[in-house]
């Protein structure tokens, strides 16, 4: 079944027809009109409440449907995760930089649910996945400790704020307490501390190796002005995705989106811990408390997909929530079957036509495929690209 699905306006999102969300959704809603003042960062496909998802002739939402059909999910899917359909799918824009953020794993998800449930709204964990669909820009995951603890020696702003951090000899101390101070720093210290390290990057030759993270700082300073996230550049591995490439976060992962568009999927919850970037809610204690703190290359963090065959790249990551599939078929594909999975899943077209045996599909159009059925594409008028996202069950 063909399903219309919820658009959010977050004001990170790219702005008007920059937006491959506003993009994707025009395309399949004809009677959708673009506001080019307008920002439009996610697309959201599913049966989250905050962004539900519903079959585009009848207009009965996909959680209906589901409850009363449990069998579509699949007979695995609906017995470990309730009836329900455990994963939230998403295509995102990013124009401006999300904030600093990490996912609380299931046990302290249930906690902090209990004690805040104003902020933390729901007791689920939040692992997630994203593919790059454009060049794509993050932060993720804490460099080796001794490249932090060389940008702190070697640039003076953060060594007069971090001096009494250098001493410590455990990498774990050091790289607690000093993420720690930084985000804790006063405003009027973070502000010093900001424009010293600007004034600095610009004085320095442009061959000059540490100016290579200038741009940047520059960037996420007229985004955020002073914030003492703009300084987790210096701690967090910076990574530029080509399309097709995967980064996989799990829990108490940090990171930080900021820029690009791509598909993401997760476990079927909100919860977000912040501490920068953001005029959200922060939440530095909580944050600090959970992180993992062990330093990883950049390399580390890619998430390498399974070549199941020319045509399939099958994401595979370590929890049962959630799966991604890659399809990408050249024009010159005459038929062909996607498998049949033990698990529903849905399906969005990125680019390209086809016809297939449940209805013509263009960019934008987004199908659910209740668990072990076949999509029988009958023929491809454009190189196609599509995105499935399923329970990690198979």
């Amino acid at each position: 079944m063909e399903l219309v699905c919820k658009i959010q306006n977050y004001e990170w999102g790219k702005i008007g027809s920059q937006s491959k969300v506003a993009l994707l959704f025009k395309n399949a809603n004809e009677d959708f009109t673009i506001d080019e003042s307008k920002p439009y960062a996610e697309l959201w496909m599913g049966t989250h409440v905050n962004g539900p998802s519903c079959e585009r002739n009848t207009g009965q939402p996909l959680s209906e449907i589901i409850a009363k059909h449990p069998e579509y999910l699949g007979e695995k899917v609906a017995k470990d995760f309730n009836k329900e359909l455990p994963f939230l799918f998403k295509v995102l824009s990013v124009n401006k930089a999300l904030s600093i953020q990490a996912h609380p794993s299931k046990k302290h998800a249930e906690e902090l649910h209990a004690k805040f449930p104003d902020v933390y709204k729901d007791p689920n964990h939040k692992p997630e996945m994203a593919v790059a669909l454009t060049p794509f820009e993050a932060l993720c995951g804490f460099r080796p400790t001794c490249e932090i603890h060389r940008f702190i020696e070697d640039i003076p702003a953060l060594k007069k704020l971090l001096s009494d951090c250098l001493s410590l000899q455990n990498h774990e101390e050091f790289l607690k307490n000093s993420f720690r101070k930084v985000l804790t720093t006063d405003k009027v210290t973070m502000k010093t501390t900001i424009e010293e390290l600007i004034s600095w990057l610009r004085k320095l030759d442009d061959n000059d190796q540490k100016k290579y993270l200038a741009e940047l700082v520059q960037r996420l300073d007229s985004q955020f002005p002073n914030d003492n996230g703009i300084i987790m550049v210096y701690f967090l591995n910076y990574l530029k995705l080509e399309p097709s490439q995967a980064l996989y976060l799990e829990a108490n992962d940090p990171h930080a989106y900021l820029s690009g568009d791509c598909m993401e999927i997760m476990a079927c919850s909100d919860n977000v811990v912040r501490a920068g970037l953001t005029p959200k809610f922060v939440d530095v204690d909580t944050l600090c408390s959970m992180l993992i703190y062990k330093g990883q290359q950049p390399k580390d963090k890619l998430f390498q997909p399974i070549k199941e065959n020319e045509h399939i790249s099958l994401f595979k990551p370590p929890v049962k929530d959630f799966a991604l599939v890659e399809i990408r078929l050249p024009s010159s594909t005459r038929e062909y079957k996607v498998a049949p999975r033990d698990s529903a899943s849905i399906i969005l077209v990125v680019e390209g036509r086809v016809k297939t045996n449940i209805s013509d599909l263009k960019a934008g159009s987004v199908l659910f495929l209740p668990a072990n059925n076949v999509l029988h594409i009958r023929e491809v008028s454009e190189d196609v690209l599509l995105y499935q996202g399923l329970a990690n069950v198979f």
